[in-house]
């Protein structure tokens, strides 16, 4: 069985809580990301996607100077490295999550998403019901 340290990105971009929604904005550009985990002191406090700077920081007309605090994710799921593929994808179907942190020591060590599974040898269903778990309930932000 595959462990998410075969599969995860251990390159993995940050920001910190002394980034405004702007920043991060730009950073999500270069980088190509559409999350980005935010890190105090090495530890990682929390995520802000995409949809958070639109719907938590656009639509509640908030300014490019909102501190990410603000509108960040805080309720963090994270993962560990040595966890089974397997395990790591009921926890993000569990927690209706795309991409889950992994940490040691708190410390951000590196990403798993769904991408990453897709180009595993998941079969069809197993991907699909992953898929469609984390995808249930459109409302929640993540």
């Amino acid at each position: 069985m595959k462990r998410v340290r075969e599969i995860m990105t251990d390159d993995v971009e940050s920001c910190s809580l002394l980034d405004n929604m702007y920043e991060v904005a730009v950073k999500m550009k270069e980088w190509n990301v559409g999350a980005i985990p935010i890190v105090d002191e090495d530890k990682v406090v929390g995520m802000i996607t995409d949809r958070d700077i639109a719907v938590r920081g656009v639509a509640e007309k908030n300014p490019g100077s909102t501190k990410v605090e603000k509108i960040m994710s805080d309720k963090l799921i994270t993962g560990n490295a040595d966890m089974s593929t397997s395990d790591a994808l009921k926890l993000m179907a569990e927690h209706q999550i795309r991409r889950l942190p992994i940490v040691e020591n708190e410390k951000l060590i590196g990403m798993v998403s769904l991408g990453d599974f897709a180009v595993e040898e998941l079969t069809d269903e197993q991907a699909g019901r992953a898929l469609s778990e984390i995808s249930e309930q459109e409302n929640y932000i993540q």
